[in-house]
This record gives C-alpha cells, sequence and structure tokens, in this order.
C-alpha cells in the first residue's frame, strides 16, 4: 500500500534539488551581472575624469608650446573619442588613441623646462598619473568579474539554460593596440 510512496519520494526530492540548484545559479549569475556593471560604471567613473583633467593640462602646455597644434588637436579627439565610447570595444580602442596621445604631449612638455618646473603642470601630471592606475585597477576588476560571469555562463550544466534565462557572455575591455599601451605615458618630475 505504501511502496508507491518510495518513488514518488524520490522524484520530489530530485525535483526539489534541481530547484534548489536552478535558483542558486539564476541568483549567483545575476550577482555576477550586477558586479560587472558596477565595475563597468568604474570605468567610466575614471575615464571621465581623466577626460575632466584633459583640458586644464592642454592649456598649461599650451602657454609653453602653442605651436604644437596637432598634439593638441590629437588629444582633444581622443578624449571625444573616449567619451563616445559606448561599450568595451569601442573604449578599447579609444584607449589606445588616448594613450597615444597623451604620449605626444608629455614629450612635448619635456621639451619646456620651465613648464616641468609649473607647479600647476606637475600637479595636473600626478592627477593624470593617479587616474591612469585607477583605471588600470578598475579595468583589472572589471575583467575579472567578465571572466566569472562568462564562465558561469559557459560551464555544463548552465549553458544549457542560461542564455535563455536572458544572460550573455560580456566584452572585455582590451585595447585594441596593445602596443599604445605596453610602455605607459612617461611622467618625469
Amino acid at each position: 500500500m505504501w511502496e508507491w510512496l518510495i518513488p514518488v519520494l524520490i522524484v520530489v526530492a530530485l525535483v526539489a534539488i534541481v530547484g534548489i540548484y536552478l535558483w542558486a545559479t539564476y541568483n549567483s549569475l545575476v550577482a555576477l551581472n550586477v558586479r560587472v556593471d558596477e565595475a563597468w560604471s568604474d570605468i567610466t567613473v575614471q575615464l571621465k575624469r581623466r577626460a575632466d583633467l584633459l583640458p586644464n593640462l592642454i592649456e598649461t602646455v599650451k602657454g609653453y608650446a602653442a605651436h604644437e597644434k596637432a598634439v593638441f588637436e590629437n588629444v582633444t579627439r581622443a578624449r571625444a573619442e573616449t567619451l563616445g565610447a559606448g561599450g568595451p570595444a569601442e573604449a578599447g580602442v579609444a584607449e589606445g588613441h588616448m594613450q597615444q596621445a597623451l604620449r605626444s604631449l608629455f614629450a612635448v612638455a619635456e621639451s619646456y623646462p620651465q613648464l616641468q618646473a609649473s607647479q600647476n603642470y606637475l600637479q595636473l601630471q600626478q592627477s593624470i598619473v593617479d587616474t591612469e592606475d585607477k583605471i588600470q585597477a578598475s579595468r583589472r576588476f572589471y575583467n575579472g568579474g567578465v571572466r566569472e560571469l562568462n564562465t558561469k555562463i559557459k560551464v555544463f550544466p548552465n549553458n544549457l539554460f542560461a542564455r535563455n534565462l536572458g544572460f550573455h557572455e560580456r566584452e572585455f575591455f582590451e585595447v585594441v593596440d596593445g602596443a599604445a599601451i605596453s610602455e605607459p605615458p612617461r611622467v618625469q618630475f
């Protein structure tokens, strides 16, 4: 009479285990997705901070090297490209251009000893170096979150249902022109 109860309990237990697994996996995917969004937000804050510092740096250098018009235009163009980047791929391209433009700007500044002695210039330069460090740290944090999320989406059995639940792999923030960042902008005090 109770022999049907054991198979029913086994089925109920299996359904409960699968349900708990799906619930836990869904919640962890949501948490990872939010962490990646937060990390991207941190990157955009630092990119904006650097972009806000650049006009002051350009004006300071321009006071000593007004004839270096192409360098200033390149920095301004790279700044606009950085602010207009819509995602990691576009930001990676813009970051390569920005690094090249900053390298050129700092190279021009090295030719002017009076500029190198300017307290305003030194403070701006230090602020940009600090911001560059924060961008690097934010990029590592973002890429780590993307790696975790993408791995969680790809592993079995998550790959069977994660995409159906609306989770998709995210792009890494990689600079397209690796040579542009292989050597950071040279800053001398």
